[in-house]
């Protein structure tokens, strides 16, 4: 499995470089349960990741992979996978740039480890690895998705992609504190109606590829209305607080200083993680995370489809109808 993305799937990457975004942490750092599933307890220095390393979690447990290393740890086997990801990086070369990296140099990045599988395993075995392995994107909330930077990727063989697609961004916290102090409540339909522009265009362009790839496959999570459906709902998934930052300070917790960052070492931090939905302003917490990783890994169609993870890792061809093939949303309600 070869991950691409943001703060979302990233680990340790942006450790070796020189950047702002706080998104640094000691990969050895983690604990872990007693039984070595995989299953990762909060990390101590990136709690806010773990959705990154419940996905190692489901690929060691289900899939039978190993931890999956950051590409810029050294001396790492290629041959299990590779995360590229990096924190606060975007799309776009400009988002961020020369702090994180972007996702044209996590492909660059890419292309190296194809080149250097190639010599290590042959030309053959490589392609075959290549064309098999499972490519996992989460990017797009520091800047919007742009399919053009994945056909490089394509052209050498992927096949297997799995996407996220954008959550409702105005269920966040720092952007609840933003809309409400300025007293912009139509920001808020705004930014739901971004966002699922962005997913319908997203799904619109997968679906399109199955008809000029031969072989193409994608997985494209409804992450809009998975945690919708969580925030209207809180109690029925085990929240609750829907609205408010675990870590974090200023209103709802709506300011990015959780464990220091932006230089200010004061901040607030709950008593119990475990009843709130977004752990920092931007983040979702462990435990939402560790919901949403399940149902990437073996949801219904309705959710993530055409295939989920399982169906990716395990080969298997399920027979696709209409409503399978993709969703449209066109309504933008939530409550607060």
């Amino acid at each position: 499995i070869f991950i691409f993305g943001d703060s979302t799937v990233d680990c340790c990457n942006n450790n070796c470089i020189d950047t702002v975004p706080e998104n640094k942490a000691d990969c050895n750092n983690i604990w872990f349960f007693e039984e070595l599933t995989g299953r990762s307890q909060m990390a101590e220095s990136c709690p806010w990741r773990v959705l990154n390393l419940f996905l190692h979690a489901d690929a060691t447990e289900y899939a039978k992979l190993p931890q999956i290393p950051p590409f810029l740890q050294p001396n790492v086997d290629y041959s299990n996978g590779i995360n590229f990801a990096s924190g606060g990086a975007g799309v776009l070369a400009e988002t961020n740039q020369g702090l994180v990296i972007d996702l044209p140099t996590q492909l660059r990045y890419f292309e190296e480890v194809r080149k250097s599988l190639a010599e290590k395993l042959g030309k053959k075995k490589a392609k075959e690895l290549i064309s098999e392995a499972i490519y996992f994107i989460s990017v797009g909330i520091n800047d919007y998705m742009v399919i053009g930077n994945l056909t490089h990727a394509i052209q050498k063989g992927a096949r297997k992609f799995g996407f996220l697609g954008l959550y409702p961004l105005g269920c966040l916290s720092a952007l609840i504190a933003l809309y409400l102090k300025a007293n912009k409540s139509d920001s808020f339909e705004a930014a739901f109606a971004l966002d699922l522009a962005h997913n319908n265009a997203l799904n619109n362009v997968l679906t399109s590829l199955k008809h000029f790839l031969e072989g193409f496959m994608h997985s494209n999570s409804n992450f809009y209305d998975w945690l919708l459906d969580r925030i209207d709902n809180p109690t029925n998934y085990g929240f609750k607080d829907k609205i408010n930052a675990c870590c974090g300070s200023g209103p709802f917790g709506g300011i990015f200083t959780c464990g220091g960052t932006m230089k200010v070492t004061k901040y607030n931090l709950c008593d119990n993680v475990e009843e709130y939905v977004w752990w920092d302003s931007i983040h979702g917490t462990e435990k939402i995370n560790e919901q949403f990783s399940k149902a990437l890994w073996n949801g219904p169609p309705s959710f993530v489809g055409p295939y989920n993870l399982k169906n990716f890792f395990n080969n298997e061809m399920i027979k696709l109808t209409i409503v399978d093939v993709g969703y449209v949303r066109q309504d933008i309600s939530v409550s607060f």
